[in-house]
């Protein structure tokens, strides 16, 4: 990939071009001309190969139509003035051309594109080029499906087409730097990715849990060829989707990332605080932005807290609990849909509704550790971190006091601060006890004193 300059040239050559195409359109529209074709007439330019847009061009077989759109939209941040003549008053409304779209923007001098701008630029002299704007604006556009462009009203009254045409700020660093395209740097996207440092070696689990994991990773090794090998594409639902439940701190958001570790796939976590809208379908909507991205990236998606988007719909006695119920079939609906992973994570499976769980192929209960397991998470957790005082004995501390993994290790950060509040590598008896009544305290539990 070239540097930035290099990006930068290449991307001012296709600003150039829609400069061209933006002047022969408008001049041919004034004119009342109905034959002028002006992709035609102005083919966009070569992009070099190694440049960020023009690889993009490249992987994604984008046609004039889709780098006009492109173009369109990246004009604002880099060319505003390119865009300039579309501000030009009809001499017989003595208004801004209806034709010519736009949106008004207080904080913005220059013109602003709209689905309506993309529509004249791409049909003004050609009215069957009208299908060419609906195919680059449905949601099931890549240009649309990957965040690069988004054409979103700004109420439900408005027309899609008289919404902003804009371009999403991670692809604009991409074709400026060549940097990979990441949507959690957009402000409002509901996901972000999760990522550890441990392996496999470090989760300490239930066999039978163990071997259920190992069937999710045989899926995102094999489920493809299994799909098309076996003849299931007609059969089952693709992808596959699993419930992980139990008590806090026992191993579902590790499990999750080191799945993802293991077998080269992103996992993302989707933020329920910015899903959850109390707007009829904005909920939808942002759920629906984290699907369509996933769809091209494999991702393993995990929604942590999950009965807070999935819980048990109610009888519907009102506008809010038809509402609820809506959202939920929805959900289920794209869940079903997704071609790869999807994982649910909640404290009590009783929360869930029993439509998600009856369609999942697994169900994992993380229950709390037994005393062997305790023993073995205690051992794994200090090692390599602080080394134990003689009066410590963690055979007796797993024996007598029931924690999770998560417990264990808070109770390592608070020893460690302790540790390195008295300038030492090592912790005694009354440090370790004294952080573990702080965390059996969270809990309403007691720290038993028959501990020797």
């Amino acid at each position: 990939m070239r540097d930035s300059p290099s990006n930068l040239k290449a991307l001012q050559s296709e600003l150039h071009w829609l400069k061209q195409v933006l002047e022969r359109q408008v001049e041919h529209y004034l004119e009342g001309s109905r034959g002028a074709q002006g992709l035609n007439d102005f083919p966009p330019p070569a992009q070099p190969s190694d440049t960020a847009l023009g690889a993009l061009i490249a992987d994604w077989s984008l046609a004039p139509p889709e780098r006009l759109a492109l173009a369109l939209a990246l004009a604002p941040h880099l060319r505003p003035e390119a865009l300039d003549m579309l501000l030009m008053d009809s001499n017989r409304t003595g208004r801004p051309f209806t034709e010519f779209g736009g949106v008004i923007d207080s904080r913005h001098r220059g013109f602003l594109p709209s689905g309506q701008t993309l529509a004249f630029l791409l049909s003004a002299n050609q009215p069957s080029a009208w299908n060419d704007y609906h195919r680059l604006t449905t949601p099931d556009s890549r240009l649309m499906r990957e965040q690069l462009l988004r054409l979103e009203p700004e109420t439900e009254q408005s027309p899609r087409i008289a919404a902003p045409l804009r371009l999403s700020e991670q692809w604009l660093q991409y074709l400026l730097t060549g940097e990979r395209a990441r949507p959690e740097r957009e402000s409002d996207f509901p996901a972000h990715p999760i990522s550890c440092r441990q392996d496999w070696s470090d989760l300490v689990l239930d066999p039978h849990v163990r071997l259920q994991l190992e069937e999710i990773r045989h899926w995102i090794q094999h489920g493809q060829s299994v799909m098309r090998d076996y003849k299931l594409d007609g059969k089952i639902k693709p992808g596959y989707r699993a419930v992980f439940f139990g008590p806090p701190g026992t191993g579902k958001t590790l499990s999750t990332c080191l799945l993802g570790k293991s077998m080269g796939r992103e996992v993302y976590r989707i933020d329920a605080s910015m899903v959850v809208s109390k707007y009829i379908g904005e909920t939808e909507k942002n759920l629906g932005r984290v699907f369509d991205v996933a769809q091209y990236r494999d991702w393993i998606l995990f929604f942590d807290e999950a009965d807070s988007l999935f819980g048990k719909r109610s009888s519907a006695t009102s506008s809010n609990d038809r509402h609820a119920n809506q959202q939920t079939a929805y959900l289920l609906q794209r869940i079903e849909d997704f071609p790869g992973v999807v994982i649910l994570a909640t404290n009590l499976k009783t929360n869930m509704d029993e439509a998600f769980t009856r369609r999942f192929q697994a169900m994992l209960h993380f229950n709390m550790p037994n005393q062997q397991e305790r023993l073995q998470l205690w051992r794994n957790a200090f090692e390599g971190s602080l080394e134990l005082e003689p009066d410590i004995q963690l055979p007796e501390i797993a024996a007598q006091f029931e924690i999770s993994g998560g417990s264990i290790i808070n109770v390592l950060r608070s020893c460690a601060l302790s540790a390195a509040a008295r300038g030492k590598t090592t912790i005694g008896q009354d440090s370790l006890m004294q952080a573990l009544r702080r965390e059996l305290a969270k809990d309403n539990k007691s720290l038993q004193l028959n501990y020797r």
